[in-house]
């Protein structure tokens, strides 16, 4: 599970574009994957805050070998920080959800996300939503009922884990809209694996410390402590690859790429776990595509029609 807000301006290349961030949704459900095969021996908040950790050591390295430490800090430290600690909070519930379901269904699941986001902004931020959005967000709600109903029947309240993530993430794209990022790629993620090997080692000291079941660190062996720098690793890259993407081509030429991942999770999880979307999940995965891509429409319509108010003016 990954997204990135991005800034910059370069040259527009919509076929490199096209490359890159159909690469970065081909490699993120690597990162879910490897999270869920780690997860049947190590707790899943260790798993996430290597998945910090690794990318914050990752980011200092950089930083040193081309000089760039002093940028570390950024123009906006504190929402740089906040950012990453929403971004934690996410990683902790995908990476929970997909230790008792599959990295397909849990994805498919977040991507209620473009819904929650416009509900939030238009009860937050005030942005008017026409009945249109409405009722693409209500199509997108039913699709992510019929993926849950099975999943909320064997394994409980966990399957929201999925929508706990969408919320978070949408707080997050909230905050974006709110404070623009004016950082560099490597500030941010420097930012972030900072802030969240901070909140995410914390709560796992506490909770080894209080010997809570689950919680308790693990001390993991070679190759474990390997697939967690890996994990950091391709967090980085893809985060990087959505960038650049974004920097030579347009949103609404990009944001259906990012139902890839769904495709790439299916083949990775089957692969790996024999696991497969049932016929019912399927069609809860088209709704919520669905609703999500039109919903995209109807936002870049309105940023026209704006544009060309502003223009007239």
């Amino acid at each position: 599970m990954s997204k990135a807000s991005v800034s910059g301006v370069m040259e527009q290349n919509p076929l490199l574009a096209i490359f890159l961030m159909s690469s970065a949704m081909l490699i993120v459900p690597v990162m879910d994957i490897i999270a869920k095969y780690l997860s049947a021996e190590l707790p899943p908040l260790e798993v996430t805050f290597g998945r910090f950790f690794f990318q914050f050591l990752i980011c200092l390295a950089l930083a040193i070998v081309t000089g760039r430490v002093t940028r570390l800090r950024g123009k906006q430290p504190v929402i740089n920080y906040l950012r990453g600690i929403f971004l934690a909070a996410a990683s902790l519930c995908f990476f929970t959800a997909v230790k008792f379901m599959s990295v397909a269904t849990a994805i498919s699941i977040f991507f209620v996300e473009p819904m929650v986001l416009t509900i939030l902004a238009a009860l937050i931020l005030k942005e008017q939503v026409g009945i249109r959005r409405i009722g693409a967000i209500l199509v997108g709600l039913l699709g992510a009922v019929i993926i849950l109903r099975p999943n909320l029947a064997e394994i409980g309240l966990i399957s929201l884990l999925p929508v706990a993530t969408a919320f978070l993430f949408s707080f997050y794209l909230l905050l974006n809209r709110l404070y623009p990022v004016t950082d560099g790629l490597l500030t941010i993620q420097f930012s972030a694996g900072l802030s969240g090997s901070l909140m995410l080692g914390a709560a796992l000291l506490i909770g080894n410390l209080a010997g809570y079941e689950g919680i308790a660190f693990v001390m993991p062996s070679v190759n474990q402590a390997g697939l967690l720098t890996l994990i950091g690793l391709i967090s980085f890259a893809a985060h990087g690859l959505v960038v650049a993407a974004f920097q030579r081509g347009s949103a609404s030429l990009l944001a259906p790429l990012q139902y890839i991942e769904i495709v790439s999770a299916t083949l990775f999880g089957y692969l790996v776990f024999s696991d497969f979307p049932d016929g019912p999940t399927w069609i809860g995965i088209a709704l919520i595509i669905g609703s999500g891509l039109y919903i995209a429409h109807r936002e870049r319509k309105l940023k026209k029609k704006i544009q060309a108010v502003v223009a007239e003016v």
